[in-house]
């Protein structure tokens, strides 16, 4: 790594700690530039602003989770078993770092986010709709809007990392089992009724 690769990532891990312990907007640049042991100059000369580099650490975390995703489609043979691989690489990242987690997930930006890092979150939000669509189109998931069931699921897969970034969890913690058990249970299928009132089966997937 040359010594401008090195400045770089220091900038970079600074501005993540400080983002996300602190805010965005009560960080300032020489906090940056000080906890990365640099002159205030030295950002300019590889981010054109702080809110550039809100962004690039965004659209980073961003691509890390769009990654995840595709990895736990390649991994599990149906819907549920892929969003419960997604489950678990998402809350080992959520332990390994919590502050890239804290960023993309938990935190809100709003305006400060730029054209390419709302796409960035749309490829997302996008790939884990691919996931839960598989799930309907093999009967497993709710019928409705695989938008609507992608952000029930993560909706409550937030709620785990958030108790992991913030140690109030540890990644093997019972409740992260009983987190994703209940993702599950709130965007699957319910089984038809077979006669005699017992269920068949068919729609859901078995627990």
């Amino acid at each position: 790594m040359s010594p401008a690769d090195a400045t770089r990532q220091r900038l970079v891990r600074a501005a993540l700690e400080l983002f996300t312990a602190q805010g965005y907007h009560a960080t300032t640049t020489p906090e940056i530039a000080r906890k990365a042991g640099v002159a205030e100059g030295t950002i300019y000369r590889h981010f054109t602003s702080k809110q550039h580099l809100l962004n690039e650490l965004y659209r980073a975390a961003a691509r890390w989770a769009t990654k995840l995703v595709a990895e736990a489609d390649a991994a599990g043979a149906t819907p549920r078993e892929k969003l419960g691989e997604l489950g678990k690489s998402l809350v080992a990242g959520a332990a390994r770092e919590p502050a890239v987690t804290r960023l993309f997930f938990l935190d809100r930006h709003g305006a400060l986010l730029d054209e390419e890092s709302r796409k960035t979150a749309r490829d997302f939000r996008i790939a884990l709709e691919g996931v839960v669509a598989q799930g309907k189109a093999a009967g497993a998931v709710k019928p409705g809007a695989a938008e609507l069931w992608a952000a029930v699921w993560l909706t409550i897969a937030t709620f785990a990392m958030e108790r992991v970034t913030t140690r109030e969890w540890a990644s093997d913690h019972g409740g992260i089992a009983q987190a994703f058990d209940a993702a599950w249970d709130a965007i699957a299928a319910q089984p038809h009724p077979a006669p005699g009132g017992q269920a068949d089966g068919r729609s859901g997937e078995p627990a």
